[in-house]
């Protein structure tokens, strides 16, 4: 890998202006980095997870109708096909197939993270006492963080193999120590 964590960052800076898709890119950099070595990727793989994490929407923002073309593309012409690879993957009507751990973590953690990051905001004290079983009740609510896919949710849990429980249990416990820098600490005051 060639790609330093330090020009991804740079290049989200620059492809993404909100804020909001930035602390997204940040959480999800965040909860793949603790899926590296939860799912078996080992400490050797958590560099490549985290970037795939930050940057899996970078074109998103000015580019919505190419995404995610754009990025897979900057990608490609650096050398890291995995991580284009992994980026093409992590929606399932792309119809692009899981072909590693990084495939799948990426699509399990995506979706799940910004509805867990909902879930927080809601809550007085952010995700301090947030668990599972609320996250899972709300998934059922379809008019709560409406645009999240629960189908995108379920599916990445089945392809890591792993209960959706425990997967939710995972990325609150992963988000929990950044919740302040995520804006998901809660309500002050």
């Amino acid at each position: 890998m060639t790609l330093t964590r330090d020009e991804g960052w740079q290049l989200l800076l620059e492809w993404t202006p909100g804020d909001a898709l930035r602390k997204h890119a940040r959480a999800v950099e965040v909860v793949m980095r603790a899926a590296a070595l939860r799912y078996g990727a080992g400490a050797a793989e958590v560099e490549r997870f985290g970037l795939a994490g930050m940057l899996h929407d970078a074109d998103y923002e000015r580019w919505p109708a190419e995404h995610p073309a754009r990025i897979v593309a900057w990608l490609r012409e650096r050398g890291e096909a995995e991580l284009a690879h992994a980026i093409s993957a992590h929606y399932t009507r792309w119809g692009v197939p899981y072909e590693s751990t990084l495939d799948k973590a990426l699509l399990a953690c995506d979706e799940l993270t910004g509805f867990v990051g909902a879930c927080a905001r809601v809550r007085p004290d952010g995700l301090a006492t947030l668990e599972a079983a609320s996250v899972l009740k709300k998934l059922k609510d379809k008019g709560f963080a409406a645009k999240v896919e629960r189908h995108e949710v379920t599916t990445g849990a089945e392809l890591l193999g792993v209960e959706l429980a425990t997967h939710v249990d995972f990325v609150i416990g992963a988000l929990r120590p950044f919740a302040a820098e995520l804006g998901l600490g809660g309500r002050v005051g």
